[in-house]
């Protein structure tokens, strides 16, 4: 299988500690038949620099939380 990857800004999502985060903007390379996004270590380490340390968030949003019952 040959797969094609375009460099593209994704918004990246991340659960920690029962807080859930959104990252808008992020550098991705992402395979155009199966949507697989692959970060650069540098990239990693920024979000996580940005989730852990004392950056301000843009902005805040409330974000309604559902339990899948089958």
């Amino acid at each position: 299988m040959n797969e094609t990857f375009n460099q593209k800004l994704v918004t990246y999502t991340l659960e920690n500690a029962g807080h859930f985060y959104i990252i808008e903007n992020v550098p991705a390379k992402v395979c155009e038949e199966t949507g697989e996004q692959l970060f650069a270590p540098s990239t990693v380490e920024q979000i996580r620099s940005l989730v852990l340390g004392h950056t301000k968030p843009v902005r805040v949003v409330e974000t309604p939380v559902f339990k899948f019952v089958n």
